[in-house]
């Protein structure tokens, strides 16, 4: 269908005013991502500190005690102590520690003698992210306390660990990439999903299709200016992850003008089917919030592993644009231009945007039925 340059332009012109003068499209674009980024980047936190942990040691060997005051001293936990064994028990079970530390009465006399001392560790299993947490710290400062004291088998296998592209294994680091990826979900979809039914209930649609305005014209005039306010809140979103929450940048702003491209791509064209069939801008942006928040937060591996999802879930979040634009921004904040990934995301994100853009297309009549 033909696209006249200048109706395009006073179009476009138009839906500028429009948005210049209606405040929620700059709430949405300016305020939100960055209020939304704060909420979400602050709450949401899978670092544990300050652990607790009830210790009973009932030896009072020199060993024992060392081995307490190394418990003491990690930063990762919290030492809680009480008259008995018993008490600690009822505490454990009441969720006011995670742990007990059981040290018995016999533990630096085995130590000494090259038995091993031996300790036994109670976790509360209730929460087992928990739980697998005070496990391994515990583990970790018994490994290195036992090679402190020189009680580890001579000839052992030394392991030292690496983690890659986020060695301080900050959550945050790889929180707020995907945290963003649902802001921008949200702003995308809200920001078109009331520009067609705003013209119906105003009933400035009527005089819209009288004009010679193609249909063509009228989406790429409801779409560019949208998409330029996306970008300036992609850009907004960036910069505030970096200065403020101190979240490292690897990759090329290349890269992440072309991923951010194709998502708002499908995200403007959600906001833009779901206004085109409602006509109602109450109804329009709540179908968006159901349909843009709920499976990006779910489904888009932001938070819960997709890999450990049911199969026929996994399958599902093969045409969510939250999961290519997620693992897109997670490698480019944390691993840099991974071309081969970045290409992959790209495709799956330029075949969604093409399926909403064409079904709110044909979904846009010239007519007033």
């Amino acid at each position: 269908m033909s696209i006249n340059p200048r109706r395009l332009r006073a179009l476009c012109y138009k839906e500028t005013l429009q948005i210049l003068r209606d405040p929620s499209s700059i709430l949405i674009a300016f305020i939100m991502p960055v209020v939304l980024l704060v909420v979400m980047g602050y709450a949401i936190n899978l670092d544990v500190d300050h652990l607790r942990l009830g210790v009973w040691r009932a030896d009072s060997g020199a060993a024992a005690v060392r081995l307490e005051q190394a418990l003491s001293g990690s930063p990762s936990l919290t030492v809680i102590r009480d008259a008995s064994k018993e008490a600690l028990l009822a505490r454990l079970e009441r969720g006011d520690i995670r742990g007990l530390l059981v040290i018995e009465s016999d533990f630096s006399r085995q130590l000494v003698r090259g038995l091993g001392g031996r300790v036994q560790l109670l976790t509360d299993g209730a929460e087992p992210n928990t739980a697998n947490f005070i496990s391994n710290d515990v583990q970790q400062i018994w490994q290195r306390w036992l090679s402190d004291e020189g009680a580890l088998p001579r000839g052992g296998i030394e392991l030292q660990l690496r983690a890659w592209f986020n060695p301080a294994l900050v959550s945050r680091n790889f929180l707020v990439p995907g945290a963003v990826s649902v802001v921008m979900t949200i702003i995308g979809a809200l920001l078109t999903s009331l520009v067609v039914a705003r013209e119906w209930e105003r009933g400035t649609m009527e005089a819209l299709l009288s004009t010679p305005v193609t249909r063509s014209e009228l989406l790429l005039s409801k779409l560019l200016p949208y998409y330029a306010l996306g970008i300036v809140a992609m850009l907004i979103c960036l910069l505030f992850s970096i200065w403020v929450m101190d979240v490292p940048w690897r990759g090329s702003l290349l890269w992440l003008w072309l991923i951010t491209t194709l998502f708002l791509g499908s995200a403007l064209g959600l906001g833009l089917f779901l206004s085109t069939v409602m006509r109602s801008q109450f109804n329009a942006a709540q179908a968006s919030l159901i349909a843009a928040f709920l499976p990006a937060m779910m489904l888009s591996g932001f938070v819960f592993e997709i890999a450990s999802m049911p199969t026929a879930l996994q399958w599902l979040t093969r045409i969510m644009p939250a999961r290519y634009f997620a693992s897109s921004l997670q490698t480019l904040y944390q691993a840099g231009n991974v071309v081969s990934l970045l290409l992959t995301n790209a495709l799956f994100l330029l075949l969604l945007a093409l399926f909403w853009l064409v079904l709110t297309a044909r979904k846009t009549r010239r007519t007033l039925e």
